[in-house]
Order: structure tokens, then C-alpha cells, then sequence
């Protein structure tokens, strides 16, 4: 009997998540709670005005929704044949080979991480106000930020249903403040009327217009995770596509209004001199000057649940990725275990808690400002490797449909994808060229090239370890990619050419 080649099974806890426990409303809380309105619209939106300098803002998210509605075109297509907690590491693998996934994936760690530990550095900022008004104290920021830690780190450890639930509650009322505060600030013009100046194209194609969009793209990070949850929903084929187009479409109707009213209620002239004057604390004073105290304070209280969603939503994104890369052994086969009860990924979820944990130590040590060189460089950096991330991605969906991998309409396979990508590629370039104005340092700063180069970089250990993995470990670089396929795949043999039996996932190499 010829002998049968086998790769190790991981164990009954190791291959899929909880399934069935998501719908739609409850994969669009996760993505819009990453997005976290609350917190772009009176952190990053300030700080943009006032850091960047420029006044195009509003139009930026509409362009980048543009953009991102054409790339969902094809990812939504790919997602119907590829569900994977992994999402755009599986995406890359299927597109461009094993080794351009396990380099994205490093990236992916890396964008995701920076995210996640970097609202640390907000929370503090975000609770002053809160505990001042409603306490009377004003703790050190790290211990805001411990207690916030823990909260995530319990979280993380439950059912995802139950997350969803918990961002389903503060998202809403998130909401509902934001749309209460743009309509105050509409109803308040600075100069007597509406003025719509700041929609004007004019204020686009400007020098800075890279920092602009990379500002932009940083306030839509977290839609592509519905495709990160589309292995514990009811029906994927149906809650991917829905959860996605619904996201660009609410995060861009939202933000787009929001930072146009502000230079309603301040003038068009007047928003960068305000918002760098005043940064995070200007929205909650035009709402104090327009709607009165009571309005402050719930907004106040809603900005501090809304970092905290937005990191509940992160550290729930960024596990499930550790945990693709563990159940495939690309990572070590711990990440790739859920809890038996919950099916949330336990290992990778512990990891994330204590590389935070780690982060906010080392910080409240060396008395590091939280804000900028933690929340707002982590969250700049963060969002640029989620750029990346999307414009690999969008060559990928082309290669994978152009293999004729899947049957596929031509404007979803190539014309929708093909525009997304050369438009995300040139977002990219101006990116870089911009990099200093969007973190706000000087030209000749080393950060200004030190942090886009940590990408590339990572994505080439990345490839050499996909590159290692084949030649030592070929189990192990045939499942990269395929997600909880991976171990029934891996254990059904097929004949070799020459005699013998291989595994599918092998012959698929």
C-alpha cells in the first residue's frame, strides 16, 4: 500500500470560531464601532484641520468613499468564496501566492496593533471631562486607561454576540449625539448662513492633499472587518456584501456632514485657526455655545464610550487575524485555539492584552505624551498599513478572478477593482510624499520616513518566512490561505504524479 502523506490535525477547538452568531445589524456595530464616529468626528477631524491645515476635509471623505465602494465591488465578489477570519491576509494568498499573504499578514499586525494600543493614549483625554463633572477627579491618564484595559481584556474573552451587543448600545447613542450636534451647528452659522465652501474642489487639490486622504481612509478603518466576522455569521454570502456597502455609506454620509458643519458653525476661514486652538475640545464647545450644558456633558460621555468601543472592536479584528495566522501554524498552532465555551480566539486574545498592557506601562514610565505620540502617530500609522493592506488587496482580487478561479461578472473581476486599484495606488504615493505634514513633524524628521518604511519591511520578513515555511514546513505552507478549510483539506489525500498520495491542500500549492 503506497504510503499517504498527512499534515497534523489541529485540535476540535483550533478550526473555526463560533458560527451563526452574527447578522447584519450586528457585523455593521463591529465596523462602525472600529470606525468609531464619536471619536473621528471630535478627534481626528479637529486634529486634521488644525495639524493638516486644510480645509477639504468633508470633500476627502467622500472621495475616499467613492474609491472604497469600488474596491468593495470585488472584495465583496471574492468574499462569497473565501470566508476567513484572516480577510485580507486570506484575500492576498488566494490572489498572489502564499508568500505575498504571509507578508500581508505581517503587515496586517502590525496596522492593526498600532490601532488598537494607540486609543489608549486617548482614553484618558476622553474621561477627564466625565470623571471632573461627574466625580470631581482627575486620575493620571494611564489609570483610565488600565481600567479600560480590563475591560476589553474580560470582553474579548466572551461570545462575540455579546460584544456586538455592547457596541450596539453605545454606537446608537454615539450616533444619535453626533447628527444632535451637526444639527446645531447647522442652525448656528457663523456668518449669518450655511456657506458650503468647504465642499469646493479647491480645497482638495492642495499641497498636503496626501495627508488629506490618508486622513480620510484612517476614519473608514474598520470596514473591511466585516469580512474578518464573516466566519461566525448566519449567512455570509448575504451579511458580508450588505454589512460592507452599508458601512461606506453610513461612516461617509456621517463624517462628510459632521466635518462640514463645524466650518458652518466656526466659517470656513476660521476652522483651522479653532480646531488647532481648541483640537478635541472644539465640537463639545460649539455644542455648549449652541445646545447648552446637558448636551456637553452626554457628548462628553459619549466620546469616552465611543474609544472604548472603538477598542473593543479593534481587539476583537486584530485577535481574529492573530488567530487565522495560528490555525493555519503560520503562528504558533496557540493562537489558532478558541475558548470551548464562547469560540472567542483566546489565545490571540490574550496576546492583545497584554501587548497593551505592555504599551501603556512603558508609556506612563517614561511620561510619554498619550495623545500625539501614542493615539494620534499609532492611529496615523495604523491607518496607513490598513491602506496598504487595501490597495494589495484590490491587485489581488483581480489575479484571483483573473485565474478563473470563480465565474464572475467583468465589472466585478476587473473594471470596479481595476479603477479602486489604480486610484488606491496613487493615494498611496501621495501618502508617502506627505507622510511629515500628516504626523505633523518636519520634513527632515526620521519618523516622517521610519514609519511607511516599517511596511515594507515587515511585509519582506514576511515572504521570507512564507519562503522558509515551504521548504522546511510544506504542511504547514499548504494551508496558508485557506482558512477552516485548512484541516479537513489538508487530511484528504489524492494521488501524487508519479506514484503515491499527496493532500489536496498540497496538490493546490
Amino acid at each position: 500500500m503506497p504510503p499517504t502523506a498527512t499534515v497534523e490535525r489541529p485540535s476540535n477547538v483550533s478550526e473555526s470560531l463560533a458560527r451563526g452568531r452574527l447578522g447584519v445589524p450586528s457585523v455593521i456595530f463591529f465596523v462602525l464601532s472600529a470606525a468609531a464616529p464619536l471619536t473621528v468626528v471630535a478627534g481626528v477631524v479637529t486634529t486634521g484641520y488644525g495639524v493638516i491645515g486644510v480645509t477639504g476635509i468633508p470633500l476627502a471623505f467622500l472621495v475616499i468613499a467613492a474609491v472604497l465602494a469600488l474596491f468593495s465591488v470585488g472584495y465583496v465578489a471574492m468574499s462569497r468564496r473565501v470566508a476567513n477570519a484572516g480577510a485580507f491576509y486570506a484575500y492576498i494568498s488566494r490572489g498572489l501566492g502564499r508568500p505575498a499573504g504571509v507578508g500581508a499578514a505581517w503587515v496586517a499586525l502590525i496596522a492593526y496593533n498600532a490601532l488598537q494600543v494607540g486609543l489608549y493614549g486617548t482614553i484618558g483625554i476622553a474621561a477627564e471631562p466625565v470623571l471632573d463633572r461627574f466625580f470631581g477627579i482627575t486620575p493620571a491618564w494611564w489609570a483610565v486607561a488600565l481600567v479600560a484595559w480590563a475591560m476589553v481584556a474580560v470582553l474579548g474573552m466572551l461570545r462575540v454576540d455579546i460584544n456586538g451587543m455592547v457596541l450596539a448600545a453605545l454606537l446608537i447613542a454615539e450616533i444619535a449625539v453626533i447628527l444632535v450636534f451637526d444639527l446645531g451647528q447647522l442652525s448656528h452659522p457663523a456668518e449669518g448662513g450655511v456657506s458650503l465652501a468647504a465642499l469646493s474642489p479647491e480645497n482638495l487639490f492642495v499641497p498636503g492633499v496626501g495627508a488629506l486622504l490618508v486622513l480620510a481612509t484612517t476614519g473608514f478603518v474598520g470596514f473591511e472587518s466585516s469580512v474578518v466576522f464573516s466566519e461566525e455569521t448566519k449567512d455570509p454570502k448575504r451579511t458580508v456584501p450588505l454589512a460592507t456597502y452599508l458601512s461606506v455609506v453610513i461612516i461617509a454620509a456621517l463624517y462628510a456632514l459632521s466635518s462640514w458643519s463645524m466650518t458652518v458653525a466656526t466659517g470656513p476661514d476660521r476652522i483651522v485657526a479653532e480646531a488647532g486652538e481648541q483640537s478635541v475640545g472644539l465640537i463639545f464647545n460649539l455644542a455648549g455655545a449652541h445646545l447648552g450644558d446637558t448636551a456637553v456633558a452626554i457628548g462628553q460621555a459619549l466620546f469616552l464610550t465611543s474609544v472604548l468601543a472603538a477598542m473593543i472592536s479593534f481587539h476583537n479584528t486584530t485577535a481574529r487575524y492573530a488567530f487565522a495566522l495560528g490555525r493555519e501554524r503560520v503562528l504558533p498552532a496557540v493562537f489558532g485555539r478558541t475558548a470551548p465555551r464562547s469560540g472567542a480566539p483566546r489565545a490571540a486574545s490574550l496576546a492583545q492584552t497584554v501587548l497593551g498592557l505592555v504599551v501603556i506601562l512603558l508609556y506612563a514610565a517614561n511620561g510619554w505624551d498619550p495623545v500625539v505620540k501614542l493615539f494620534f502617530w499609532g492611529g496615523t500609522a495604523g491607518g496607513f498599513g490598513v491602506l496598504l493592506l487595501i490597495a494589495t488587496t484590490s491587485i489581488a482580487v483581480i489575479a484571483f478572478f483573473a485565474r478563473g478561479a470563480a465565474p464572475e461578472t467583468l465589472w466585478r473581476r476587473v473594471i470596479a477593482p481595476g479603477l479602486a486599484t489604480v486610484a488606491l495606488l496613487v493615494i498611496v504615493w501621495l501618502a508617502v510624499a506627505n507622510f511629515a505634514d500628516l504626523l505633523g513633524v518636519a520634513p527632515d524628521s526620521p519618523l516622517r520616513w521610519a514609519i511607511p518604511a516599517a511596511y515594507p519591511v515587515a511585509a519582506l520578513l514576511g515572504v521570507l518566512w512564507a519562503l522558509v515555511l515551504r521548504g522546511s514546513r510544506p504542511d504547514t505552507y499548504a494551508r496558508i490561505g485557506l482558512g477552516a478549510e485548512s484541516a479537513a483539506t489538508a487530511a484528504l489525500p489524492v494521488p501524487r504524479t508519479g506514484g503515491g498520495t499527496t493532500t489536496e491542500a498540497e496538490a493546490r500549492r
